[in-house]
C-alpha cells in the first residue's frame, strides 16, 4: 500500500463530498429558478443529486474494468443509507414517518430491490435489463409527483399544512443559489469534482484492495460506498439539526431507488455486468433484509426513535466488521 494510493483515496473523497454539495445545490438552485415545484424537486432533483457520487463512481469503475467494485458500491450504500444514515439521523432526532411515505417510497425501494435481486440470480445484466430499470424509474417519478400533487391539494381543501420538502430545508438554510449564473457554476464545479474524484478514488481504493489483500467487491462494499453516501449523511445531520429528521428518510429512500434504477440501469446499458459470488452469497440478502426489516420500525408508531436509531448503527458495524474479517468469505 503506498501512501500515493491514501492520498489518492482521501482526496478523492475530499472532491466527492465537495462536488456532490456543490451540484446539490447548484441543482436545487436552478430547479427553483427555472420554477419547477418544489414536490418536484423533493422527489427527483435532490434525490438525483445525492446520487450523483454513486453513478459516477460506478460507471467509472466499469470502464476502469472492475465492475465488481461498482457493484459493490451500489450495494453497501443502499445498506449504508439505510444502517449509517437512518441511523444517525435518528439519533440526532427521532424521525417521524409518514403512512405516504412507507407505503409509496418504502414499496418502490421493495419493488426494485427484488427487481435487482432477480436480475442478478438470472444472470448478466444487459441493456434490456438496464432498459428496463430506466422505464420503471420513470413510472416512479410520474407516480410519486402525481401522488403528491393529489396529498397537496387534498391539505389545501382541509386547510392542513403541507410537509417541508429537502429542496425547501436547504434554501432555508442559505444554501441555495438565486441566479441562474450561480447555480450553473455551482452545477458545473460540482461535476467537475465529482468526475475528478472518482478517478482518483477508484484508482487509490483498487491499489489499496490489492496491497492488503482485499477483493475490489469488499473495498466497494464498505469503504467505497461509505464515501459516496456522504453526501447523503451530510444532508441527514443537516435536516435532523433543524427538526426535520423526516427529509433524511425521504432522501435516502429515495437515494436506494435512483441508486438500483438510475445507476445499475446506467451501468448495464454502458457496458454488461455480473454479480460477484460473494455479493450473491451475502451481501444482496443483507441489503434485503435491512430493506424489509425497517418498514415495520417505521409503522411502529410512525417513528424510528434513537434506540432504533443506535440498533441500526449497531447493526452497520457489525456488517463492517464482517466483511473485513480474516476469514473474509461473506463479501
Amino acid at each position: 500500500m503506498t501512501a500515493l494510493a491514501i492520498l489518492q483515496t482521501i482526496g478523492g473523497f475530499l472532491l466527492l463530498f465537495l462536488g456532490g454539495e456543490l451540484l446539490l445545490r447548484g441543482a436545487i438552485g436552478l430547479a427553483r429558478i427555472l420554477g419547477l415545484p418544489p414536490l418536484l424537486i423533493g422527489l427527483s432533483v435532490v434525490a438525483a443529486a445525492t446520487s450523483m457520487p454513486e453513478l459516477v463512481v460506478t460507471l467509472t469503475a466499469g470502464l476502469s474494468e472492475v465492475p465488481d467494485l461498482g457493484v459493490g458500491n451500489i450495494v453497501g450504500s443502499n445498506i449504508a443509507n439505510i444502517l449509517l444514515i437512518l441511523g444517525t439521523a435518528a439519533v440526532v432526532r427521532p424521525i417521524v414517518t409518514h403512512p405516504r411515505v412507507v407505503l409509496r417510497d418504502a414499496g418502490a425501494v421493495l419493488i426494485a430491490t427484488a427487481l435487482f435481486i432477480g436480475f442478478g440470480l438470472i444472470g448478466p445484466l444487459g441493456r434490456i435489463h438496464g432498459a428496463v430499470m430506466l422505464a420503471l424509474l420513470g413510472f416512479y417519478l410520474w407516480f410519486g409527483y402525481w401522488s403528491e400533487m393529489r396529498a397537496r391539494d387534498a391539505q389545501a381543501e382541509t386547510g392542513a399544512g403541507a410537509g417541508a420538502d429537502l429542496g425547501e430545508d436547504l434554501t432555508a438554510f442559505g444554501r441555495a443559489p438565486t441566479t441562474t449564473a450561480a447555480a450553473l457554476g455551482l452545477v458545473a464545479a460540482g461535476t467537475v469534482g465529482l468526475v475528478v474524484g472518482s478517478g482518483l478514488l477508484v484508482a487509490g481504493a483498487v491499489e489499496i484492495a490489492r496491497a492488503a489483500g482485499l477483493s475490489e467487491t469488499v473495498i466497494g462494499l464498505t469503504l467505497i460506498a461509505v464515501g459516496t453516501s456522504l453526501p447523503e449523511l451530510a444532508t441527514a445531520i443537516v435536516a435532523a439539526r433543524h427538526g426535520h429528521a423526516d427529509v433524511a428518510l425521504g432522501n435516502a429512500l429515495g437515494s436506494n431507488i435512483f441508486n438500483l434504477l438510475l445507476v445499475l440501469g446506467v451501468f448495464a446499458l454502458v457496458t454488461p455486468l455480473s454479480l460477484a459470488p460473494e455479493v450473491l452469497r451475502f451481501d444482496i440478502w443483507v441489503m434485503a433484509g435491512v430493506t424489509v426489516a425497517v418498514i415495520p420500525i417505521m409503522l411502529s408508531g410512525w417513528r424510528i426513535s434513537r434506540r432504533e436509531g443506535v440498533l441500526f448503527l449497531g447493526l452497520y458495524a457489525a456488517y463492517i466488521g464482517v466483511q473485513f474479517a480474516p476469514a473474509t468469505g461473506a463479501g
